[in-house]
């Protein structure tokens, strides 16, 4: 998402210099939430919401224009000078295709009991009921989700079964938005495909109101959830509108224990209101739950994200901290009201990106942030309350890290 507008507009330079009449489009939810300025700098034109219909209309029109200088209007599809509001129909979904892309190994794989296995990628639904304020999708799909047909999702598993994978990826923002439509894809992707394993991404508040399909997925496959913890502390989450609370996080870790399905949580430990003692807190959580090899390093070092058009830039609790917009990064820039806070955010991220460069273990990385954090506080940093286990079986997951 932002990685990828990121990553778009070098590339969107590039193209220009080498075509410079042709037509470049940006599509997805960061592009419709920076749409002014890209169309501005780079684009000719911005789509947002559900894009495959306005993005083939988009596709026939220029291939009808006679001339350069001829103009015309689309639904869902904003031009220079003429704004379209985010395409948010419900699409008539094709059967899936991935002729032309690169194989399965190229992209990142299931490790899990030491070794490497060939990952696929659908989606059972696009958009969110829920109006987190940090994300990106409230503020384009205003609390709407689209399921897609079961035969569609069934058509995709089974192609990306046939070009090598054993283990699924759901992609949709929260696989739980609905239950039922979620139950019947995996019943008969179990079906299909007994031996297939799978995870998915949900709310902490689903996983608990739907605790009782876990030991179902389980059977069927499941071998690990990602879900957005976010902080410890019941005022970042109060702030952030994450629908659970600190109580919820220890309950859901719980539950997945029961199940035996691992659950991958995801944090944003630096937001203007986390505290030093937050973070520590967090560290030390992490530590006593064994989690170390749950959390992928990067999730240490996340900084609250406030790109244009985020639903927190609404919020008054925001506006002490906010500076200015850094348009070329696609954020606006904050300050924590306590110094300590950003320079061990900076310190932080450095160690964990040179770690994680030179392929150092989970549990390496964590110790050294975990002395960072203490530090931090001006304290030496205690025992550890057990043997870090670097011979530990690892937890299941993905060789490239979720988060955002």
């Amino acid at each position: 998402m932002h990685t990828a507008l990121r990553l778009g507009v070098r590339a969107a330079e590039r193209v220009r210099e080498i075509n410079p009449s042709c037509h470049i489009c940006f599509y997805g939810l960061y592009a419709s939430l920076n749409s002014e300025y890209l169309l501005k700098r780079f684009a000719d034109s911005v789509i947002g919401g559900e894009f495959e219909e306005p993005l083939l209309r988009l596709v026939k029109e220029l291939s009808r224009k006679e001339s350069e200088t001829d103009s015309f209007e689309l639904e869902g599809v904003s031009f220079r000078g003429s704004r379209q509001p985010p395409y948010l129909k419900r699409l008539a979904f094709a059967p899936l295709s991935y002729r032309g892309l690169p194989p399965l190994r190229k992209y990142a794989h299931l490790a899990c009991n030491g070794a490497r296995r060939l990952a696929g990628y659908v989606e059972a639904s696009r958009g969110c009921l829920h109006q987190c304020l940090h994300c990106p999708i409230p503020p384009v799909y205003n609390g709407r989700f689209f399921v897609v047909p079961e035969e569609i999702v069934l058509d995709g598993i089974r192609n990306l079964v046939q070009a090598g994978a054993t283990h699924i990826t759901f992609g949709d923002p929260d696989f739980l938005n609905g239950p039922g439509h979620s139950s019947r894809v995996i019943r008969a992707m179990h079906d299909k495909f007994p031996d297939l394993t799978f995870d998915f991404t949900a709310k902490v508040e689903h996983l608990l109101k739907r605790r009782t399909l876990l030991r179902e997925f389980r059977d069927a496959g499941c071998l690990f959830v990602v879900s957005a913890f976010e902080s410890l502390s019941d005022i970042v989450l109060a702030n952030l509108n994450k629908g659970h609370s600190r109580e919820d996080i220890y309950s859901v870790l719980e539950v997945f224990r029961e199940v035996g399905i691992t659950l991958r949580p995801t944090w944003v430990p630096f937001t203007p209101w986390t505290t030093i003692d937050d973070y520590i807190e967090l560290v030390d959580y992490i530590e006593a739950e064994q989690l170390i090899d749950a959390v992928d390093p990067v999730q240490y070092a996340i900084r609250l994200l406030i790109p244009p058009g985020s639903a927190l830039l609404n919020q008054p609790q925001v506006e002490t901290f906010l500076g200015p917009l850094d348009q070329a990064n696609f954020t606006y820039l904050w300050t924590h009201p306590d110094q300590r806070m950003d320079k061990l955010q900076a310190q932080v991220s450095t160690l964990v990106e040179k770690m994680t460069l030179a392929k150092e273990d989970a549990f390496a990385v964590f110790e050294r942030v975990r002395e960072l954090a203490y530090a931090a506080r001006g304290e030496r940093v205690p025992s550890l309350s057990f043997a870090l286990a670097f011979s530990w079986m690892r937890a299941p997951g993905l060789t490239e890290s979720w988060f955002c």
